[in-house]
């Protein structure tokens, strides 16, 4: 009962953190304390893919009611407050954040982005502020076909991937000879999963931890060697003034042990009744949350 009375709390402190920062709901502009030039005069804007808890998803109340959560998000509100902006946020599939930032229409990519080499033509990297890692995932079902990650490189096995991340990149390293698909969500991956469509998967580790606290069939091999672990976020390119005072408001909110507190409730949220995805026209969940 306590727990569930935490998490009903948590829920409600996302529905008020959020309220109004998405792109239909105006609010009025921030001071911009540090006079930045941004995409939209006293907006921070910025573009996420809410399919990825516990970075970016959706917290559903007990009405069953969606509010923005995750570390990721509770990281653009707290720069957008120190910045003296409106924070604005459009959820968007997460192949698509790379051209809206090169077509230079939103401020910040913040989407557990790694500082991968191929999108450094399109936005400014920050600072690190997230140590992540990588896991090659399964079911119980299918944990005996897989011991390590060169046992994932068979042409029998479909192995899957978010299409447009790095761990796209880690199955064409890793599991080259497998049967490679690309799949646009990380939800997707999941069910295709857990129905058996596809036999395992490369995802990030606290996504793989998050997901297996509401899929008990799930299992995570391995971790899955990468050179540029950790997470960054994408500044609109060649802003200056924007990536130093992101930066600043970044490392202060680690330094001080905030962004610690993000992650911690992030994954208490991630556990709970959840929606991962875009919403319909209506606001609402397009499909069953995780939970149900």
């Amino acid at each position: 009962m306590k727990k569930l009375i935490a998490l009903t709390m948590a829920v409600l402190m996302m529905l008020g953190m959020f309220a109004g920062c998405t792109a239909d709901q105006e609010e009025a502009p921030g001071k911009n304390t540090y006079n930045i030039t941004t995409v939209k005069e006293g907006y921070l804007t910025v573009v996420t893919s809410p399919d990825y808890a516990p970075y970016e998803f959706y917290a559903l109340d007990e009405a069953g009611n969606p509010s923005l959560a995750g570390f990721d998000m509770a990281l653009a509100k707290y720069i957008a407050d120190y910045l003296g902006l409106t924070l604005e946020v459009v959820p968007m599939d997460f192949n698509g954040i790379m051209g809206e930032m090169a077509a230079g229409t939103a401020d910040l990519a913040i989407a557990g982005l790694s500082p991968d080499p191929d999108r450094e033509d399109s936005v400014d990297f920050s600072d690190m502020y997230y140590e992540g890692k990588q896991a090659f995932i399964t079911t119980k079902a299918n944990a005996s076909k897989f011991t390590d990650l060169a046992s994932t490189n068979k042409s029998e096995y479909q192995i899957a991937a978010q299409t447009g991340t790095i761990q796209n990149d880690l199955a064409a390293q890793y599991s080259p000879d497998a049967q490679l698909i690309n799949l646009v969500k990380a939800t997707d991956i999941i069910a295709e999963l857990v129905s058996g469509k596809i036999d395992g998967a490369y995802v990030e580790w606290d996504v793989a931890v998050a997901y297996s606290a509401n899929y008990p069939d799930l299992q995570i091999v391995c971790e899955v060697p990468y050179e540029a672990e950790g997470n960054v976020i994408g500044v609109k390119k060649g802003n200056a003034d924007l990536l130093k005072y992101v930066n600043e408001a970044l490392n202060k909110c680690v330094d001080d042990g905030q962004f610690a507190k993000f992650v911690a409730e992030a994954l208490e949220l991630a556990a709970g009744d959840n929606y991962q995805g875009l919403l319909g026209p209506d606001g609402k969940p397009t499909e069953p949350s995780d939970e149900e």
